[in-house]
């Protein structure tokens, strides 16, 4: 298979190569905050994962406003 010129100038992602670094260290027994990628070091916790599946299902799964879902907002604000 040819790849093209265009494709091979294509530059690695900074962000995987951040991220790998920060495993790297993390297995050489490091202590490593890892701002990369943004992939948490723990699981969902289980009752966010479940009103997540219960959204799913009542078909809430399409794009919010990009001000964001103003019952969440109000809700913040009880709360803070």
């Amino acid at each position: 298979m040819t790849i093209s010129e265009r494709v091979k100038s294509i530059n690695p992602s900074q962000t995987l190569a951040i991220t790998a670094q920060a495993l790297k260290m993390k297995r050489e027994g490091k202590k490593v905050i890892s701002f990369a990628a943004g992939e948490l070091d723990f699981s969902t916790p289980k009752n966010i994962r479940e009103e997540a599946i219960s959204a799913i299902r009542e078909g809430f799964s399409h794009y919010t406003a990009s001000s964001g879902i103003i019952e969440l907002k109000e809700a913040n604000t009880r709360k803070t």
